[in-house]
């Protein structure tokens, strides 16, 4: 492909000649996850998982939409594996169903595990790297009626899904991440309610924090004995956050809305402690934590997986908090949320400062929704081609400025169900009509095949 420097940054994806993009060892990889396109929700003995539950309520997502079918990625894998690999990345990021391995009484249920196994050998067949998380948020029903998350004895029951399907997959696996931003299953699934299982309680928000680090820290110990040749990680959402506000206060403020986003998760992982601040953000939610868990939960990392989309605004609620104000006159995504590139470069650079343990990093995630359509057979999607283009010039400048960034993945392979905005809106890199589940590579999907064959090639 030959490039036209004065090309804008929407009409090309050809990092500059200095970018770590360059480097054959820069893994770029694609994501999905397994209730967002797998659909098959009731077939080979899955059992059902509080998405079902959630989805299945009226006005809990957008048009009612529910993952039973999502894209038939559960039927229609050997296509989609073979469309992953003409892109010519060098990883794929998947996540493994827990209703679909595992019955509600503990037993591997080898239908389901069947599934993985096939489509792992079919990509390590591609020379595809595999990123394996084992969960990406969609708990087994029968656990959230015990309690969930809320519950310490789900931390037990996940330590006890990892032994099982880590000792069945052993081999298949370059990369296992134990758990797939813990901040939005706390806070949204327990804290907002804006996601499954829906409860809005900050008191349950902070303890199910603490279980499903435990759980993670339980499921390491697990990984490292039953797959020794593959590294061991967890993926954490993190944002940053601003004022417009001059004063002490909102300047706090934002320093609070980055301490909740942020060190909530990595300070315990990191540091083996919760920051203080918190219970002063919220007062009366401390959790309960017993002796012993903090080691647990702050074992070794052999990679930390960044998940990274937008920047919040804030200014203080003249108490304890914050209020989120919106910005004027910025780009957004079709989710509402701005395009703020910089961010990503400002908080990789804040944990490799931070943290002297930092383990190397990957983008585990890192994407835009857009409103997409299929236009005589292809898809114009330059807003996202820019978007890659500037986040991953911000990643480029991380790497620069000492911090170890490893790969990169763009959320997401394809259009998918996007939790509790169904349908509409619009992540991937591949079209999906889901009334005939018809795949188009969309522009960005074409660009980035062709800059990773140049790469290739030299």
């Amino acid at each position: 492909m030959v490039v036209d420097a004065s090309v804008a940054l929407e009409e090309t994806f050809s990092p500059p000649a200095d970018s770590v993009l360059w480097n054959k060892d820069f893994l770029l990889g694609a994501a999905t996850a397994a209730y967002q396109i797998e659909g098959a929700i009731a077939e080979d003995g899955r059992i059902p998982s509080i998405w079902d539950t959630f989805s299945a309520t009226p006005g809990k997502t957008l048009a009612g939409d529910t993952g039973d079918v999502a894209c038939d990625h559960y039927h229609r894998w050997p296509e989609d594996v073979e469309l992953l690999a003409s892109l010519n990345v060098g990883a794929y990021r998947l996540s493994i169903s827990w209703p679909r391995v595992m019955t509600a009484d503990g037993q591997p249920n080898q239908k389901g595990i069947a599934f993985y196994r096939k489509l792992l050998t079919a990509l390590r067949d591609q020379g595809l790297k595999t990123y394996v998380t084992l969960y990406h948020w969609d708990l087994p029903q029968h656990l959230e009626d015990k309690g969930g998350w809320v519950n310490r004895d789900t931390a037990y029951r996940f330590a006890e899904y990892a032994d099982m399907i880590s000792k069945e997959l052993a081999g298949l696996v370059d990369a296992w991440a134990t758990l797939n931003e813990p901040w939005c299953s706390a806070m949204h699934g327990y804290g907002t309610g804006h996601h499954a299982p829906g409860k809005q309680d900050v008191v349950f928000a902070t303890q199910a924090m603490h279980h499903l680090l435990l759980g993670h820290g339980l499921a390491v110990a697990h990984l490292r004995a039953n797959d020794p040749a593959a590294q061991v990680g967890i993926v954490a959402n993190v944002g940053r956050g601003t004022s417009t506000g001059s004063g002490d206060a909102d300047q706090r403020a934002a320093w609070l809305f980055e301490l909740q986003h942020n060190n909530w998760v990595l300070d315990p992982l990191l540091k083996k402690s919760y920051p203080s601040a918190l219970w002063e953000l919220w007062p009366g939610a401390e959790p309960l934590v017993l002796a012993g868990d903090m080691d647990i939960i702050g074992s070794k990392l052999d990679f930390l997986g960044i998940n990274y989309y937008f920047r919040t605004n804030v200014v203080s609620d003249g108490k304890h908090g914050y209020h989120e104000v919106d910005l004027e006159g910025v780009e957004r995504t079709q989710m509402g949320w701005e395009v703020y590139p910089d961010g990503l470069r400002h908080l990789l650079v804040g944990f490799h400062r931070d943290y002297p343990n930092l383990p190397p990093i990957y983008i585990t995630e890192n994407g835009m929704a857009t409103d997409d359509e299929v236009i005589d057979g292809e898809v114009d999607d330059r807003q996202r081609i820019s978007f890659l283009n500037r986040h991953l010039e911000a990643v480029n400048q991380a790497v620069k400025a000492g911090v170890d960034v490893r790969g990169y993945f763009i959320w997401s392979l394809m259009d998918n169900f996007e939790w509790a905005f169904g349908y509409e809106r619009r992540f991937g890199i591949i079209h999906v009509d889901y009334a005939t589940q018809k795949r188009t590579l969309k522009r960005s999907a074409r660009l980035v095949a062709d800059f990773l064959a140049k790469r290739d090639a030299k």
